[in-house]
C-alpha cells in the first residue's frame, strides 16, 4: 500500500468534527481499491512549514474544510506549499486562486458562460439596490467571494427590507447574481472529472419547498445521471480548457439561466464533495486516477 496525505480541518474548529471522519472513510475506501492508504493530517499543521508533507508522494487537500473562515492563513499555507514544491494535487497555486470566486470573472473573459455577476468589496443596502437596478432581477443571490457550504449566502427579493434581509450578509468581498429559477425546477448539475476524464454526473436539487440551497445540510437531494447533458458537457470542457492546469480532480457545477443556456456556477478544485453516496461506483475511478498520478 502507498501512503498519501489527506488534509483535514483545523482541530480547533468544531464545525465539521462530526462530519469529516465519515467522508474520510468513503475516500479511504475509494483509495484502498487502488492500493493507496489515506493518512489524515490537519492543513493548519503545515501553514509555515511543509517538511512533514514532503514525506508523502502525494497530498490531497480534499478535507481542508473551513479554510474560508481563515482565508489569510490559507493563502499563507498555499504560498508555503508552492515554495516547498510540496506534492499537492491539485497544485498549490490552483488552491490559492480557486479559494476566491473572483476567478469566475477571469473565466468569463476567456469565454466561459457565467450568470451576470457583480463583484463588490463590501455589501450594504445601497450596493444591493444598485444591483437590482443594474440587473432588473426580481431576486438576487448575495454571497461571499470566499465561502463554502452556502455560508452567509442570502436570497434577497425586490421589495425586501434590506436592513433586515442583510442582517447575516457577507463581510468583505461579495458577489451578487440574479437568482436563477432553474435552481428550484431543474437543480444544479455537477460534472466530476478525475485525471482529466469525466467520471460521473450528479444532479442536486433543493429539498423543502421555498429552499434555494442545494447542500445536504439544507435538505438537498442528489441523484446520479446516466449521462451528461450535451450542453453541460460542452461548458465543463470549455471551463477546464480555460483553466488549463494539471488537475487530478475537478467538479464543475452549473445550471441553466432564464434563457435555458448552461452557465457555470463554480469550478471546485480544492475540496469538492465527489458525491460518492449518489455514485458509489465512482470511488474506484478516483482511486485509479490517484494510482495513475503516483505512477507517472
Amino acid at each position: 500500500m502507498t501512503d498519501v496525505a489527506v488534509l483535514t480541518p483545523d482541530p480547533a474548529d468544531p464545525t465539521y468534527s462530526t462530519l469529516w471522519p465519515g467522508v474520510l472513510d468513503k475516500l479511504s475506501e475509494a483509495l484502498a481499491t487502488a492500493g493507496v492508504t489515506a493518512r489524515p493530517t490537519p492543513w493548519t499543521d503545515h501553514v509555515e512549514n511543509a517538511r512533514a508533507l514532503a514525506h508523502f508522494p502525494l497530498v490531497l487537500p480534499l478535507l481542508a474544510w473551513g479554510y474560508h473562515r481563515d482565508h489569510d492563513r490559507w493563502l499563507q499555507a498555499c504560498a508555503t506549499w508552492a515554495e516547498a514544491e510540496a506534492p499537492l494535487a491539485n497544485p498549490a497555486e490552483t488552491l490559492r486562486w480557486n479559494s476566491d470566486k473572483r476567478y469566475l470573472a477571469r473565466l468569463a473573459e476567456k469565454g466561459v458562460a457565467i450568470p451576470p455577476t457583480i463583484f463588490a468589496d463590501h455589501v450594504d443596502a445601497g450596493v444591493v439596490e444598485a444591483a437590482f437596478a443594474a440587473t432588473g432581477a426580481e431576486a438576487l443571490i448575495v454571497k461571499p467571494t470566499v465561502s463554502g457550504g452556502a455560508w452567509r449566502t442570502l436570497r434577497v427579493a425586490a421589495g425586501d427590507l434590506l436592513d433586515e434581509a442583510l442582517a447575516d450578509a457577507p463581510v468583505g468581498g461579495t458577489m451578487i447574481q440574479p437568482y436563477l429559477k432553474a435552481i428550484e425546477t431543474e437543480g444544479e448539475t455537477s460534472l466530476l472529472f478525475f485525471g482529466g476524464e469525466l467520471s460521473h454526473v450528479v444532479n442536486k436539487r433543493p429539498g423543502p419547498a421555498g429552499e434555494f440551497r442545494i447542500q445536504t445540510q439544507f435538505g438537498g437531494r442528489y441523484q446520479a445521471l446516466d449521462t451528461a447533458p450535451q450542453g453541460a458537457l460542452d461548458l465543463a470542457e470549455r471551463t477546464l480548457a480555460a483553466i488549463d492546469e494539471d488537475l487530478l480532480y475537478a467538479r464543475i457545477d452549473m445550471t441553466r439561466d432564464d434563457k435555458g443556456d448552461w452557465v457555470l456556477m463554480e469550478a471546485e478544485l480544492i475540496e469538492p464533495d465527489f458525491y460518492l453516496a449518489a455514485a458509489p461506483q465512482a470511488g474506484a475511478r478516483f482511486g485509479q486516477a490517484v494510482r495513475a498520478r503516483l505512477e507517472r
